[in-house]
């Protein structure tokens, strides 16, 4: 058995300058930024903007392809997770270095990861 929930949303920004995308996204949304914490390639690409701790997470992220908002949901045992979804008709497209990058059947992308949140309690179970 197996667990998983939606962790985050993740507004993809093909910009130079994530800050600005990040004041953008802030000032648009009514939510200050987060101080991130972590290696420099995170700190470096993404920003935080403040969510209510029963709110998925709220990421902005420096791309290098055209902009989108993605989901990413987190599990308990990425490869079941990532079977659970193919089973369900979703395909995986690659690992980038620690997640999964899956594609829906109706063609969104988005994103298995490592729990982002503390323990998935509450989180669906799966057989």
């Amino acid at each position: 058995m197996h667990r998983s929930r939606l962790s985050t949303f993740v507004i993809d920004c093909q910009s130079q300058d994530v800050d600005e995308a990040a004041r953008f996204w802030s000032a648009a949304l009514g939510r200050p930024e987060k101080e991130l914490e972590g290696p420099p390639e995170v700190v470096g690409n993404y920003r935080e903007l403040a969510s209510r701790p029963e709110e998925p997470l709220l990421l902005v992220q420096k791309v290098d392809h055209p902009g989108r908002i993605h989901l990413d949901i987190e599990s308990d045992d990425l490869e079941a997770e990532v079977k659970r979804l193919e089973a369900l008709g979703a395909k995986r497209i690659g690992f980038v270095k620690r997640w999964w990058v899956m594609e829906a059947p109706t063609g969104q992308r988005f994103c298995v990861v490592n729990p982002q949140r503390g323990p998935l309690d509450g989180a669906n179970e799966w057989p």
